[in-house]
């Protein structure tokens, strides 16, 4: 008979088996990995780059994806609204080419 132990994220018991990956298993890495990523500046800039880089080795990707999940598409797009909606008036998603820009020349002298 294993080991029993209590789940430190969802406080369930449970009967410790090493052969089996849980979600358990996943939320510890998670919660590793989120703060690995706040405490750490070198994995941050690492894990930026490798994201960058698979980006770069799959161009478009996420458009075919789109294609391919219509219905994924659109309930993303619904959920995006919602989280949106939440949001107070004066907080709003800041888009670089809808933002007024005022530019300022100085001449040289």
């Amino acid at each position: 008979m294993g080991e029993t132990i209590r789940c430190v994220h969802c406080g369930c018991v449970f009967e410790r088996n090493p052969r089996i990956k849980t979600q358990r298993q996943r939320a510890r890495k998670r919660q590793w990995q989120r703060e690995k990523l706040l405490s750490d500046p070198d994995y941050k800039a690492n894990q930026c780059d490798c994201q960058k880089a698979w980006h770069n080795r799959h161009p478009g990707y996420y458009k075919a994806y789109c294609k391919r999940h219509p219905g994924k598409s659109q309930h993303n797009r619904l959920l995006q609204r919602w989280r949106n909606s939440r949001r107070s008036a004066g907080k709003q998603i800041a888009k670089m080419d809808a933002l007024p820009q005022k530019v300022i020349l100085i001449p040289a002298s």
